[in-house]
């Protein structure tokens, strides 16, 4: 392992003595930390409110992450205050906290790790706490106590197994006070907590001790790094429930040998399979079971779901080796783990392929198609396994009690051949658990390599994984935005009307794709919505919409980024003028091929995809006045148009059974940032209503009732209101967004 200490990185973060730095440093290598993982300290002298010098831990906050801390994110306790509680024996959870809240410098700052008083004992300067892949691999081992001493050497004290907190605290501090002299405590499935009297002798401890633990794993090793060993024999009761318990009887997996896809069938077979997956999502009830396979307006929060492919060389080396099933079963590296994949993934087997002559027959739809149909049982089957372990849990640990409602869905799908399918509440969480599931597969390779992967027992899983103190983690995270979770097709997206509905959209917590025949000008869009809202919230994709298979392929290139579609923003546009006796033929249906027949391409192709999920949806067509009320020399856009509000009635009667809501929007004169109004076109619909072309936009403004100027934003508020469930029971129906123009009134 790297050391990547730079003295002159440390002078620019000098805060707290370098304690900053070195959490920064430490949570930046995911070889150390995952997400929201480890804890770091430091003891120093401060002056309190009254102008005493008073000597204070400053400790990580709890919910924070080590590589984004901030000054804020270090609260601190007055040493006076904690060290008494050395002294006593026994301390329940919320008294605990309730303790540390009282000996706050800062009455009103973030609330202490849950491991404060782990660090408030141990008598050094600066103490690290990391959950490293290396230690983990030595410690989830049956004789884990035997390799971190011969791996480590004596300095480091062993600690077996106590969740964290008061109990874990005194037990470290008793053993490191009964082995003086000692560098480094080891706790057995948690991870490794090392210090010195300087920010750099503890980071530098830190990677001295992984360093060697790699290494040590590294000269036992017997396959090449990143494979997994051969499988070993299921002998005897040994078999895991999909929840990860053990299940009852002499049971042994069925093992076939996973196909060898390329990465075009790998995508085909997830563009397949993600909309039933996100319909398994939605249809999951308390209990485990799947409701019945009936579609509807899902309202309920949490119901949809984003997801994430992940068909990496070694994720997919792992998905595919003939003992992940058992191997993924077992449960997880680490309690921090546990918090982010719960206690096991889903481990759906692809069915042996056919052999023809001797060669393995891999056709993406036969394979896509087999496990659609074994997903289904094997999703509830894990579901009402989990719910098992859940209620087993809370019988045998009487700290902690049954949570009032269990989401009973996993978090990772392991797909032979495939790779890993991560589920969350947006593409950043999707991209976390999957980073998260990543490093537990290297620690169980590792310790496969070195003896053999052992977890936490179910008992102790649901000891952490419903811990109130860890789930006070959960209660950090903001409020969801109304569209969050879904996922946003806007075509026209580049420019104008189109864009202002994009960033809208994400402004509410969608995920936008802007597609737009204009892919230059969709990325630039896709970047600013990206930067402003977080990783991987939109996507450009190449659309032009009167090529069946363009849209095809942009809609493909969605659900391969997200997992499906709920809402459809159906723009894309051209407004060509000229009296009917001048019109080419090219024009009028240069028209009708974009204003029509591109919007019902790109509807029935997000229309498969919205059925299938079975979670309802909302379309919506930008229309036009037009519509209404038709213009002079407009003959083309206007007839097209009406097409397209054809097409939206009739759209909305065939999707209604489906919980999918079918609406339009008629804006009038769109100016601003808009392509449709070329300068050719700003001509001729100023000649056709016989005006000077530099006065049509105040010509436009002047003839609605409101005297107002239509900006793109007025049709992207129009759309969110759509999009949301604000309009949930509401399906055919035309907004206006004109200003009023009395023609143009809906009838």
């Amino acid at each position: 392992m790297r050391n990547q200490w730079n003295d002159a990185d440390l002078a620019r973060l000098p805060d707290f003595d370098g304690l900053l730095y070195a959490s920064r440093l430490t949570g930046a290598d995911t070889d150390l930390v995952v997400w929201g993982g480890g804890n770091t300290s430091v003891k120093r002298t401060e002056t309190d409110f009254r102008g005493r010098a008073v000597r204070v831990l400053r400790v990580k906050g709890s919910g924070s992450d080590l590589k984004s801390l901030q000054v804020r994110d270090f609260p601190g306790v007055r040493l006076d205050d904690v060290m008494p509680l050395r002294d006593r024996p026994t301390m329940d959870d919320a008294e605990m906290v309730a303790y540390l809240g009282h000996s706050l410098m800062e009455p009103g700052s973030a609330r202490p790790s849950i491991e404060t008083l782990l660090h408030a004992f141990l008598p050094a300067t600066f103490i690290i706490h990391t959950h490293a892949d290396a230690i983990l691999a030595l410690t989830n081992t049956p004789h884990g106590e035997r390799w971190v001493h011969e791996a480590l050497g004596p300095g480091f004290v062993w600690v077996p197994y106590v969740r964290p907190g008061f109990g874990l605290s005194h037990l470290v501090a008793s053993a490191v006070e009964a082995h003086p002299g000692a560098a480094g405590v080891v706790l057995e499935k948690h991870g490794l907590v090392t210090w010195g009297e300087t920010a750099r002798d503890a980071y530098d401890a830190t990677i001295s001790a992984c360093t060697a633990a790699e290494a040590f794993v590294d000269a036992r090793r017997t396959v090449p790094v990143g494979t997994l060993p051969r499988p070993r024999p299921v002998v005897g009761n040994t078999a895991a429930s999909p929840a990860g318990g053990s299940s009852a009887g002499n049971q042994t997996e069925s093992v076939a040998t996973a196909p060898v896809l390329d990465a075009s069938a790998r995508r085909r077979i997830f563009s397949i399979l993600a909309p039933l997956i996100r319909q398994l999502h939605a249809r999951t009830q308390a209990d485990g079971s799947l409701s019945p396979e009936v579609t509807g307006i899902a309202t309920i929060a949490g119901t949809r779901t984003i997801l994430h492919l992940d068909d990496a060389d070694d994720v997919r080396a792992f998905a595919s080796h003939p003992d992940a099933a058992r191997l993924s079963r077992i449960g997880p590296a680490t309690p921090d783990h546990l918090i982010t994949t719960m206690r096991s993934p889903l481990y759906v087997p692809v069915p042996v392929p056919v052999r023809v002559r001797g060669a393995s027959v891999t056709n993406p739809e036969d394979i896509a198609t087999a496990l659609a149909d074994a997903l289904p049982m094997a999703w509830e089957a894990w579901a009402r396994g989990y719910v098992d372990y859940v209620d087993t849990g809370s019988k045998s640990d009487s700290g902690t009690p049954r949570p009032a409602s269990v989401d009973a869905r996993p978090r990772v799908i392991l797909l032979p051949g495939v790779g890993m399918v991560t589920l969350g509440r947006d593409a950043r969480a999707t991209r976390i658990v999957a980073d998260v599931y990543r490093h537990a597969m290297r620690v169980v390779r590792d310790a496969e390599a070195l003896e053999a992967f052992t977890s936490l027992d179910a008992h102790d899983c649901y000891g952490v994984e419903f811990w109130p103190l860890e789930l006070y983690k959960l209660t950090l995270a903001p409020p969801e935005a109304s569209l969050a979770r879904r996922v946003a097709f806007v075509t026209g997206a580049a420019s104008g009307i189109g864009r202002a509905i994009a960033e809208r959209l994400a402004a509410e917590g969608a995920h936008v794709v802007v597609a737009d025949v204009d892919l230059d000008g969709a990325r630039v869009v896709a970047d600013a919505i990206t930067g402003r809202f977080g990783l991987a919230r939109a996507l450009a994709v190449a659309c032009d919409v009167t090529k069946e298979a363009g849209v095809a392929r942009a809609v493909a290139a969605t659900i391969e980024a997200y997992g499906g579609i709920d809402i459809l923003v159906s723009n894309a546009g051209v407004a060509p003028s000229s009296p009917v006796t001048s019109m080419p033929l090219e024009m009028w249906q240069r028209s009708f091929d974009i204003n029509a027949t591109g919007h019902f391409l790109v509807t029935r192709e997000c229309l498969r995809v919205m059925e299938a999920q079975g979670t309802g949806g909302s379309i919506i067509f930008i229309t036009t006045k037009n519509t209404m009320a038709p213009g002079k020399d407009f003959a083309a856009y206007s007839a097209a148009k009406a097409a397209q509000a054809q097409l939206a009635r009739v759209v909305a009667m065939e999707a209604g059974t489906h919980g999918i809501r079918v609406n339009m929007i008629n804006p009038d004169a769109v100016f601003r940032n808009s392509t449709l109004w070329a300068p050719e076109v700003r001509r001729a619909r100023a000649q056709a209503h016989g005006i000077d072309e530099t006065n049509l936009e105040d010509f436009y403004r002047k003839r609605n009732l409101l005297r107002v100027t239509i900006d793109p934003d007025d049709v992207a508020e129009a759309t969110w209101w759509l999009a949301s469930d604000r309009s949930l029971k509401s399906t055919g129906t035309v907004i206006t967004v004109d200003g009023g123009v009395p023609a143009a009134f809906p009838r």
